[in-house]
């Protein structure tokens, strides 16, 4: 059985949940960003408690059938950009449609509905937040950036980030810079 938990999306949630599990008492196998497998209904007890902490926190353990198909949505878009080793090869649509296991135009209305923002948007901002991530890192040139993030060219990739950000990626890249001159003074 699986439970479902707003906000879990990165490593840190992952392992206070695993905490907070721990410390009610349930019985759990997997955890992965947005949801757990438990190994035994939750008690009325378990449920309030694990609410109350995760509430507390910032997260949510969510009831409702819609909110947890597009937790699942995000869940799979966020491990898609920020911690795949690469994006995959197929069309995005494709990808979550098989990931989530529901035909993508419902995920799609759903999505646009209650986000009020497309899917592609919301991939869009999460690629423009990895671009911001390896420009910081300055390990990579933005045309293997671009080549990376599956962008047709860095041209095509500063104009996105522009629009997003209202920045170039060189721009962005010397206010990191300028910050760090600035913390060492």
């Amino acid at each position: 059985m699986k439970i479902f938990i707003q906000n879990m999306v990165s490593l840190r949630c992952k392992l206070f949940v695993k905490d907070e599990l721990d410390k009610v008492g349930i019985d759990f196998g997997s955890i992965d960003l947005g949801e757990v497998e438990i190994r035994e209904p939750l008690t009325t007890a378990q449920s309030n408690k694990l609410k109350a902490v995760l509430h507390a926190a910032g997260l949510e353990l969510m009831d409702d059938g819609k909110t947890k198909l597009l937790e699942k949505i995000k869940n799979v878009i966020i491990e898609m950009v920020h911690y795949a080793e690469e994006l995959p090869k197929v069309n995005f649509s494709e990808y979550i449609s098989t990931k989530v296991g529901v035909d993508y135009k419902k995920l799609s209305a759903l999505f646009s509905q209650t986000k009020g923002m497309t899917i592609e948007h919301y991939i869009i901002l999460h690629k423009i937040e990895k671009v911001k991530e390896l420009l910081i890192y300055d390990q990579l040139s933005l045309t293997e950036i671009a080549f990376k993030m599956h962008y047709s060219s860095a041209a095509h990739l500063s104009n996105q980030f522009k629009k997003v950000t209202g920045l170039t990626p060189t721009y962005f890249k010397t206010l990191r810079t300028q910050r760090q001159a600035l913390e060492e003074l």
